[in-house]
C-alpha cells in the first residue's frame, strides 16, 4: 500500500496544481497501476481547492476507469476536503459507467 501525504508536498493549503500532478504522476498512477491500493491522507491540510484534488485525481479515474476508485483511500479529511473529493470524483465517474 502506498501512502500520499498531502500535507508533505502541499503545505496547510493545497492549492498547486503542478504539486497535485506530480504526486499523481509519481505516486497514484504507479501504484495503482501496480494493482496496490493508495491512501491520501490530508491530514494537516485545512484547504483545498477544486482544481488541486481535480488534478490528483481527476486523470487517474477517466484513464484507469471508475472502478480504480476501490483502490484508492482518502484519510484524514475535514467536511470541506470531503465535499470537494466527491465532487470531483463524481464529475470524473461521468459517463464512464457506461463505457464499461
Amino acid at each position: 500500500m502506498t501512502v500520499v501525504v498531502v500535507a508533505d508536498a502541499a503545505g496547510a493549503f493545497a492549492e498547486n496544481k503542478d504539486v497535485a500532478r506530480n504526486l499523481r504522476r509519481e505516486l497514484l498512477v504507479p501504484a495503482l497501476a501496480g494493482g496496490e491500493t493508495v491512501t491520501i491522507d490530508f491530514g494537516g491540510v485545512e484547504l483545498a481547492t477544486q482544481s488541486f484534488i481535480h488534478a490528483l485525481v481527476s486523470d487517474v479515474i477517466r484513464s484507469m476507469g471508475p472502478n480504480v476508485v476501490d483502490s484508492i483511500a482518502f484519510r484524514n479529511c475535514n467536511d470541506a476536503i470531503r465535499g470537494l473529493i466527491e465532487i470531483v470524483v463524481e464529475y470524473s465517474q461521468e459517463g464512464l459507467q457506461d463505457e464499461e
